[in-house]
């Protein structure tokens, strides 16, 4: 599926070298660049013509940009860096670097400077077999900042791997973290993961879909203790993934499919255990990594700006999926002989509200497949 392409730009080479049945999956998730991005700081000293509040992080080409006061920094060299997160705190990052055969979670300062190595998936300088190589990734922390979660790519059996959820303590090593979750074969598994304030993980599980045509599929799930199976908070025709918690943590934003080559940014309500309605935001852009602004105005998110292009950053108002209470206006003068003549009592009417995206960059290519994070 073509809407498969938004998690490929970071995992696609990881694919191919690896041959890892989780990334066959994700990367599929291709963006066909017809000419090269250019680096996000090649345009400075010039700002970027919409200013977001704050300091957001991205990933791009294996290195860590961060934009603040419409310019970018680079954070990091090429060298395989992606998925930044932001510490619950606002004091550090945590961040994911990638090789060939094998990917580690790191602690970085908020300018990218290396603080600390929390994974070492490395195989042992005895060991001859690829297949002793692991991988983590999307790492997230619990509000206390005592636990680290992430997908990690255990159990699995020689090249078979599927993506689970594991916790670990910050500071300790792989023998004491605890697998949360139980991923579903040749799927790509269950990655994403959310800790919630509650102790309970939301994140997306892949899996296939009702036959006949047994589409690969996602769903957001919910778990409330390690090793439990869970349950499904949205449906298989949904096929919905890359959660994002508001700062309030009383809404998700989302992307979903619907098991179509579309890629739809949707929101929903949420108390912490359930989903309520969604709603669809933006229905005609192939949108990936929604993040919710720190201060609540609104929504960033990548999308092309043209089709087949690469991944441009964008900014959706909070006006645009909860408007202001609108303010009645004066009923226009009744033309005789129409029904507003006969009206018993005055007519009013309210303008419509129609709030587009902001494209915030152009001629630049964003990582899909890498989560956004946004300080104040």
């Amino acid at each position: 599926m073509i809407s498969r392409f938004l998690l490929a730009a970071g995992l696609a080479v990881l694919m191919v070298i690896s041959g890892f049945g989780s990334y066959l999956y994700l990367g599929t998730r291709q963006s066909k660049l017809a000419t090269p991005p250019q680096k996000p700081i090649a345009a400075s000293p010039r700002a970027q013509a919409y200013v977001l509040p704050g300091t957001l992080y991205l990933a791009q080409s294996g290195a860590l940009y961060s934009l603040s006061a419409g310019r970018f920094h680079q954070l990091t060299p090429e060298d395989g860096w992606m998925q930044p997160y932001l510490y619950p705190d606002g004091s550090s990052l945590l961040a994911v670097k990638r090789s060939g055969y094998h990917s580690d979670v790191f602690s970085l300062s908020r300018f990218g400077a290396v603080q600390a190595q929390l994974t070492n998936n490395a195989a042992g300088p005895r060991s001859y077999d690829t297949a002793d190589n692991h991988w983590s990734f999307y790492p997230r922390l619990t509000p206390d900042m005592r636990t680290l979660f992430m997908s990690y790519d255990e159990p699995k059996y020689g090249f078979d791997v599927n993506m689970s959820v594991w916790s670990m303590p910050v500071g300790g090593n792989i023998r004491q973290a605890r697998l949360w979750t139980y991923s579903n074969d040749y799927t790509g598994g269950d990655v994403e993961p959310i800790p919630l304030s509650n102790g309970a993980v939301l994140y997306t599980k892949y899996d296939y879909g009702d036959p006949p045509d047994n589409k690969l599929i996602a769903q957001l799930w919910i778990t409330t203790r390690a090793g439990t199976y869970g349950r499904a908070l949205t449906s298989i025709n949904d096929d919905c993934l890359e959660p994002a918690l508001s700062p309030n943590g009383r809404e998700l934003a989302m992307i979903c499919t619907h098991e179509k080559q579309i890629s739809h940014l949707v929101i929903a309500p949420f108390d912490g255990a359930n989903i309520g309605p969604l709603q669809e935001v933006i229905t005609d852009q192939l949108v990936a990594q929604p993040t919710w602004a720190p201060d609540g105005s609104g929504i960033a998110y990548l999308a092309p700006a043209e089709a087949n292009g690469p991944f441009q950053l964008w900014f959706l108002r909070k006006d645009a999926y909860h408007p202001p209470v609108p303010t009645p206006m004066p009923s226009p003068t009744p033309t005789p002989g129409t029904h507003l003549e006969r009206s018993p009592r005055p007519v009013l009417y309210y303008p419509p509200v129609v709030v587009k995206p902001i494209q915030v960059t152009s001629f630049l290519g964003f990582d899909a497949s890498s989560p956004l994070a946004w300080s104040n």
